[in-house]
Order: structure tokens, then C-alpha cells, then sequence
């Protein structure tokens, strides 16, 4: 049968996507080696409107990474440092009494690091809560309010943080509510014997390679839509809908060791953020649809964050990527016959 036109089109945009995606990888290989994975989550939450939270010890290249992304893209580029004393409208933005031609005196507003395209909040676990908050607003409303007036932020607006792991000295834990906001938490680890000689050798050469703007605010956007597109069947949507209730310690169909090691479970975001990823990994590998795989793929990075263990599985060395591995193990897919 003859496709529509309308699929023929997609089809069109979808290996345009993909064409744009392999320019992306070899930009990124001249600067970063290895961490493929790393880099697959992080372009998928950007093409997926989601934001993204880099985990690791300090020296594995996180903040560079970031950097890098920032440059193959022609749009607004801020890098925010956060420390200790830095404070909220240090963020926002603030106003400020000047006073006009007529001689009478108002308030202006001065934009802080947010109002760009990409924010790169480098170390965000270094400020306060207090501080911490000041991006809330912004990462879920795309907005930002000072006094009585509210800014738009532009668009597309994504949010890129680095954090050490909470056992480093001079760190504070993020809200809850703070990291619900990100799509993913993605986990950043050493590089292998090979790529760590391959780091060495090029970075101490004397050589720097630049990459080169590739890609335009109507490009990333035209490359959302393409993922916004992709089919997602009643059948996964049911399969994250189990996945999801399963993190819910009070919920029914929670295994056992959920009710025995879980505080609190996942909320409906984690579901749709579960869905988005999927999408996201669909499009980038040149699919139509999502596949139950393509939501295991993701599962970590989403729900790593959303799950508070209790005191009992910090006794037994449980975490929660262990927690969402076992679940990945254990709750089943739907039936087929009810959804096919």
C-alpha cells in the first residue's frame, strides 16, 4: 500500500534527524572520547524538551561535555558556577532603581545567566537549597518571576547540571522537588584503560580541536517535532503505567521488596519523562515507535532519582539503581492480546 503523503514527509524529517545526529557525534568526537552513553542520554533529553543532571567525581570531562554540546549549537550559551554564597537573583536576575529621562525613578529589571538558551549549572549541589530553588521556576514554567512581573525565557531552554556525589565535602543534598525536575539523572563513570590512554595522549599534546556550530534554534526544534511524532502504542504506555505503580511502596501490585525497601515511589512525571526518553531513542535509532526496550534503556535515568530507599535497604548495600534493575527484572509486560 501506498503511503500518504503526510508519512512520506515524516519519513523525509526523520532521516533529516538522523543526518543531524551523526554530524553531532563526529563534532563531539573531536573533543570527548568514550562515553557514548553518557552522551545518547544527554542529546535525547535535549530533543526531547527535558532537562539533565551529570553525576561524577570531579575530572571526567562533565563540565566539557556540556561545553561542547553548547557549541555545536548556534544559540545562547551561559554557564552558571554554583558555590556557596551564591544567591538566588544571582540567577534570576534583579531589579534595580534607576532613574529616567523625566527624572523620575522606577525599576528595571537586569536578566540574569538563566535568560539563554542553554544554562550550564556547573557543580549545582555546591549552593544551598536556597539557591538551588531560584532555577525551579524556570525548569518547569519556562519562566522566571521577579517581584510582580514574570519573563519569559527563550525558547528552546534547556537546563544542564553537573554534581558530585553527595559523600564529597563542601556539598548539599537537592531538594526533592528540585531533581523531580529533571528528566534524566545520568551517572557519570572512568573511562576504560584504552580510552583513558587515548585521553591522555590528546590532551596533552598541545593540540586543540574546535568544533564548529552545526546546528540552529529552528533546527533543534524542527528536530523535537520529529520526536514528538513517534508513535507510542497503548501496549508501552500500559507496560511504563506497571513500571511506574510498581515504585509505589502502598501501591497494590508492588513486589515485595519495593514494600520492604521504598519510602516513596515514582509520581506520574517519571511516567511521562519514561515515555519522552523512549521516544527520543526511537527517533535517534531511525524507528517509528517506541518498544518496551527503549523504556528499560531509560528506566535508570529516570527513576534513579525518584525513588527514596528506606534504612533497611542502605543496611542490606541496596541503592536505587538496584532497586530499578530488580524492577526492570520483575514487572512484566503487558498482555498481548488485550492491547494488540
Amino acid at each position: 500500500m501506498r503511503q500518504m503523503p503526510q508519512e512520506d514527509q515524516f519519513e523525509e524529517k526523520l532521516d533529516q534527524f538522523r543526518l543531524n545526529l551523526d554530524r553531532i557525534w563526529e563534532e563531539i568526537a573531536k573533543v570527548i572520547v568514550g562515553q557514548e552513553h553518557v552522551i545518547r542520554l544527554l542529546l535525547a533529553s535535549v530533543l526531547s524538551r527535558g532537562h539533565c543532571l551529570l553525576v561524577g567525581v570531579p575530572g571526567l570531562a562533565k563540565t566539557l561535555l556540556v561545553n561542547t554540546t553548547g557549541k555545536l549549537m548556534a544559540l545562547s550559551f551561559k554557564r552558571i558556577q554554583f558555590t556557596p554564597d551564591l544567591m538566588p537573583s544571582d540567577i534570576t536576575g534583579t531589579n534595580i532603581i534607576e532613574e529616567n529621562d523625566g527624572g523620575k525613578r522606577e525599576f528595571r529589571f537586569i536578566p540574569g545567566p538563566i535568560f539563554a538558551h542553554i544554562v550550564l549549572s556547573d557543580e549545582i549541589n555546591r549552593a544551598p537549597p536556597k539557591t538551588q530553588a531560584a532555577l525551579l521556576e524556570a525548569m518547569q514554567e519556562r519562566q522566571v518571576t521577579v517581584g510582580q512581573q514574570s519573563y519569559n525565557l527563550p525558547n528552546p531552554f534547556f537546563v544542564i547540571a553537573t554534581q558530585n556525589p553527595i559523600e564529597q565535602e563542601g556539598t548539599y543534598p537537592l531538594p526533592e522537588a528540585q531533581l523531580d525536575r529533571f528528566m534524566f539523572n545520568v551517572y557519570v563513570d572512568y573511562p576504560s584503560p584504552e580510552e583513558e590512554q587515548t585521553i591522555l595522549a590528546s590532551t596533552t599534546s598541545g593540540a586543540r580541536k574546535e568544533v564548529q556550530p552545526i546546528l540552529t534554534g529552528k533546527t533543534i526544534l524542527e528536530m523535537q517535532q520529529v520526536v514528538d511524532r513517534i508513535v507510542v502504542s497503548k501496549y508501552v504506555i500500559a507496560y511504563v503505567t506497571q513500571l511506574v505503580r510498581a515504585t509505589r511502596p502502598k501501591d497494590p501490585t508492588a513486589p515485595d521488596f519495593v514494600k520492604r525497601l521504598v519510602d516513596w515511589g515514582a509520581g506520574p512525571r517519571a511516567g511521562q519523562y519514561l515515555i519522552l526518553g523512549g521516544k527520543a531513542l526511537a527517533a535517534m535509532d531511525g524507528r517509528f515507535n517506541v518498544s518496551t526496550s527503549d523504556i528499560r534503556d531509560v528506566a535508570i535515568p529516570v527513576l534513579r532519582h525518584r525513588i527514596g530507599i528506606n534504612f533497611q535497604a542502605q543496611a542490606e548495600g541496596m541503592s536505587a539503581v538496584d532497586i530499578v534493575n530488580k524492577l526492570v527484572e520483575t514487572v512484566r509486560e503487558p498482555d498481548v492480546p488485550k492491547y494488540g
